[in-house]
């Protein structure tokens, strides 16, 4: 038996110096040289008594041995557990615990915080900071260079990514190898990468788009990364002339046309500019293209499934749409309330089948029957259609999920810190557009008693919740606003602060 994504990733590279990842200080590190690191993290992992199926939670600033950490994972059959490095301690804890994480891999500033919850949790703790160094390296300095991979199976777990759910309870998306494998298969095919491509790599490597996506296709086609800490405009046209295509959210766009360096001339090198994780105003689309000639590329994923559309890379880009269903992926248009599908052009909850799909929620048995039918579609809670040209279009979210910067947010979440200070009777989060993010968190509040103090609700959420999920502003209301059922509508919400971000400085 031999280990699928290790084999079709990384494997091929072994001996090959060729270029792999083009770091800031103006190295460049091999294909060989990282796996040799790769086989050394991965050598540290077993002397820790790690084995295929254990769980390793990491939650580093990126750099290349971050990376490495999950080349070892797959290679040794470990599941790889990424956690974004905004979460807060008692954030931390649930992922934890939940996960069974056997090993936690933490900044050194950090491991102070973190060390309780590994106790109680009995998991151990190594530290890695963004240059490279940390008790985990010195541990793998004394391992081979070289190592054994453990044999898996397609249907084996590779990782585990943390969804929020409407609960508040965060849920375990469980990919496997196949899901993973499958869906960069069909992405480097489908955007036509080869070896020859450099890729503008500036998104964080704890979410699916820096990792599974834009970091498995490049392994995939054997090409090589400009692999930087975050998004910097400047340093993003400094490396442009040697790069060939870049994938980001829209905001790394918005930026780019703010920016007096991106000009035409700028971008004439690049061959392909992908956009995900948000969705972008047609306005971004048409300044983009008015400047650049180019039409941006915009897709369609989730944690759950990785891509499911995408626009074409041969063909028309249809701003506002994220394409078409990808090779092998089925894509339909259901009834909410009956799950019937729907005809072509009506709105409705999006539902997708394929290789890509997820295998279920970690110890949630019950949700992943409701959101995994038999059949094997998955229930995404997006709501769309499917225009005349066959193109899918998102035109709302269920659940009320809120995409500010790519980052998943969940009202629910925000609400549960708000809703525990003095002087708050009750709240409502909504997401509402913001030029540069996307669209960015607001907070509703009913004073209760005296009123509440803003200054404690922005310190709460601030030591409760990673930086992305603070609610942008808060606003008192007397009462929200309800149908006859009792619920609050959002959607009133939403429609009343639409303009808020948009037509004032933010």
């Amino acid at each position: 038996m031999t280990n699928p994504l290790f084999d079709a990733l990384f494997a091929p590279h072994l001996g090959k110096d060729t270029p792999f990842l083009h770091l800031e200080d103006g190295t460049t590190l091999t294909h060989d040289a990282f796996l040799r690191k790769a086989a050394q993290i991965g050598g540290a992992l077993v002397e820790l008594d790690l084995s295929a199926g254990d769980r390793v939670a990491l939650q580093v600033h990126k750099s290349p041995e971050a990376l490495a950490v999950y080349a070892a994972c797959v290679q040794k059959g470990i599941i790889f557990l990424p956690l974004n490095t905004g979460y807060t301690a008692s954030e931390l804890d649930y992922f934890i615990e939940n996960s069974g994480a056997k090993l936690v891999i933490c900044d050194p500033s950090k491991e102070n915080d973190i060390a309780p919850i590994a106790e109680r949790t009995r998991a151990q703790i190594l530290t890695l900071d963004g240059s490279g160094d940390g008790s985990l390296i010195e541990s793998a300095k004394s391992q081979p260079e070289m190592t054994s991979t453990t044999a898996r199976n397609g249907d084996d777990l590779a990782a585990f990514l943390y969804t929020s759910g409407t609960t508040g309870r965060s849920k375990g998306a469980m990919l496997t190898q196949d899901n993973l494998l499958s869906n960069a298969e069909v992405l480097k095919d489908y955007w036509a990468f080869t070896r020859a491509d450099v890729l503008l790599h500036a998104l964080p490597i704890f979410h699916t788009h820096g990792l599974f996506v834009a970091s498995n296709v490049m392994l995939l086609c054997g090409g090589a990364m400009v692999f930087m800490p975050s998004f910097n405009p400047d340093t993003i046209l400094k490396h442009m002339p040697r790069a060939t295509s870049m994938m980001g959210v829209p905001t790394f766009y918005t930026r780019l046309l703010d920016h007096d360096g991106f000009t035409r001339e700028a971008a004439a090198h690049m061959r392909l500019f992908i956009s995900g994780s948000a969705p972008m105003l047609s306005e971004t689309h048409e300044q983009f293209e008015s400047l650049t000639g180019q039409r941006i590329l915009e897709r369609y994923g989730m944690t759950e499934t990785n891509m499911n559309t995408s626009n074409p890379y041969e063909g028309a880009r249809k701003a506002g749409t994220v394409g078409f269903a990808l090779p092998g992926v089925d894509v339909k248009i259901c009834d909410p309330e009956s799950g019937a599908t729907l005809p072509q052009g009506e709105i409705g909850v999006i539902e997708v089948r394929g290789p890509n799909v997820f295998k279920g929620y970690w110890k949630m048995p019950e949700k992943t029957r409701e959101e995994l039918r038999e059949d094997g579609f998955f229930i995404t809670g997006d709501l769309g259609q499917i225009d005349a040209d066959g193109y899918v279009q998102i035109v709302g979210r269920g659940k009320d999920l809120i995409i500010s910067g790519g980052y998943n947010i969940y009202p629910k979440e925000i609400e549960m810190v708000v809703d525990d200070q003095p002087g708050v009777k009750e709240s409502a989060v909504v997401g509402v557009p913001h030029p540069d993010f996307g669209e960015s968190p607001v907070a509703v509040v009913v004073p209760d008693g005296a009123g509440p103090d803003i200054d404690q609700i922005t310190s709460a959420c601030a030591t409760e919740l990673a930086r992305f999920k603070h609610p942008r502003k808060i606003i008192i209301l007397d009462a929200l606003p309800r149908n006859t059922m009792g619920k609050v509508q959002k959607n009133a919400l939403r429609e009343d602060y639409k303009t808020l971000f948009t037509n004032t400085e933010s």
